[in-house]
């Protein structure tokens, strides 16, 4: 980038796209990705359309990918303009889900039994937690602009609870589409490189108390407090996830002793 380019980002042009794409894409140097952040965090309209190419591209791989892959997707060539890239990925995740819902396998997450940020919440695990390069977007060492921006972006106090006493440590958070708004995920990893995340959007209901999304291996924790949806999700025993959701949820201001 150009002295112009790190004090502004170009308006919404061809450069403009290329230059979110080598965002999404992870192809920026450290100054030209700090200048990015900074723009996204006042951009709702850049953000928003960040966030889902990235869904996007995460879930096609999440949908594509063999037990054998590397969670590797093959896409077009990366100096395609982003709105193509975008319309091609879309067209494909809509074939997959539809043969997902034909075939059965995606039947839970389009059902009412659980609320819809619990479902995603558990999908966003799936695609993010076994990803080996990129598992944030903004890691533990920028903890306090990483809170900031989540903070801002939700439009409420957001903190990251310490799992220390489980094992764990705070790897970072990126920030994801809601089905109403923007949400945030914290990803925490133990010493054997096992991850957890804490999901958090805004929720309808007031308070709700402890529930359980399981999905084979992994299992997600959801409830409600002052209008916030949040989820813990993880593939430690069921047990041991609730200690930790209910440690979570006092950090947080809530009351489980109430739930249990």
């Amino acid at each position: 980038m150009n002295e112009e380019t790190t004090s502004r980002l170009p308006d919404p042009d061809q450069a403009h796209l290329q230059t979110l794409s080598a965002w999404v894409d992870n192809e920026l140097s450290d100054a030209e990705r700090a200048v990015v952040v900074e723009h996204l965090a006042s951009n709702s309209q850049d953000s928003a359309r960040v966030a889902d190419y990235r869904a996007q591209n995460a879930a096609l791989k999440a949908l594509f990918a063999t037990p054998q892959d590397n969670v590797r997707c093959i896409f077009l060539p990366r100096r395609e303009p982003l709105w193509r890239r975008a319309g091609v990925a879309g067209g494909w995740l809509a074939a997959g889900l539809l043969c997902g819902v034909a075939s059965g396998w995606l039947g839970p997450y389009f059902s009412n039994d659980q609320p819809a940020f619990a479902k995603r919440a558990d999908i966003a695990y799936a695609v993010y937690a076994p990803e080996q390069r990129h598992p944030v977007e903004v890691a533990a060492a920028e903890e306090e602009h990483l809170i900031n921006w989540l903070s801002k972006r939700l439009d409420r106090p957001l903190t990251a609870p310490s799992l220390q006493e489980y094992g764990y440590m705070l790897v970072g958070g990126r920030l994801l589409p809601g089905e109403t708004g923007p949400a945030a995920q914290f990803m925490y990893q133990n010493g054997k490189g096992e991850r957890l995340t804490l999901y958090v959007t805004a929720a309808a209901k007031e308070t709700t108390a402890f529930r359980l999304l399981n999905d084979g291996k992994r299992s997600t924790f959801y409830w409600v407090n002052q209008g916030m949806g949040y989820a813990l999700s993880g593939q430690t025993s069921v047990a041991r996830l609730r200690s930790m959701a209910i440690d979570v949820c006092s950090a947080l201001g809530g009351h489980p002793e109430a739930w249990r």
